[in-house]
């Protein structure tokens, strides 16, 4: 299974608009969502599918089908539930070609094909979860005024839209997933 992870520098930078606009950009890769977080949600089970029963149209799984997931999870769990309910989502997803995952704490398990970090104006308000993985980011993502790109080991796609991901974050995401 090939697997994007999208993480981020706190709450509200983009990360859930990202994923959609990853899955609406590539629908090619019949993408399956996982949100992963440590919020009680009010769920039967700490891993549920979104089969279009969600809450309400704005939650993130229904945001992830709405920009065509072909599939999306919810993951609640503690540190500590984590890895436990890690191994038993991918067994529900072995036969999915291509994942793409909303957490910072899920790499502390995985190594996926790529990794973009959306960065919100200020790198003080930091999530630690972030923090810790920093040294892991494949590309980097921030809100701007037009698309463009920064080149580096670690390069910085700035979008005007996260919902709709820019021709070179889309060729480079392309390409990462071709290695995989």
């Amino acid at each position: 299974m090939a697997m994007v992870v999208v993480g981020g520098s706190g709450r509200g930078v983009g990360k859930t608009a990202l994923v959609c606009g990853v899955i609406r950009t590539l629908p090619e890769f019949a993408w399956t969502a996982v949100k992963v977080t440590d919020h009680e949600h009010g769920l039967p089970e700490a891993i549920w599918e979104d089969r279009g029963q969600a809450a309400g149209p704005e939650t993130d799984t229904a945001r992830y089908l709405a920009a065509g997931a072909r599939r999306a999870f919810l993951l609640a769990a503690e540190d500590e539930e984590l890895p436990h309910l890690l191994e038993e989502l991918w067994a529900r997803l072995e036969r999915d070609a291509h994942v793409i995952v909303e957490s910072n704490r899920v790499l502390r398990y995985v190594r996926p094909d790529a990794f973009l970090a959306v960065r919100g104006d200020t790198d003080a308000a930091m999530k630690a979860s972030l923090r810790e993985v920093e040294g892991r980011v494949d590309a980097w993502v921030v809100s701007a005024e037009r698309d463009g790109v920064a080149a580096g080991a670690s390069p910085v796609f700035r979008l005007a839209r996260m919902e709709q991901i820019s021709a070179e974050l889309r060729e480079w995401l392309r390409a990462k997933l071709q290695q995989a």
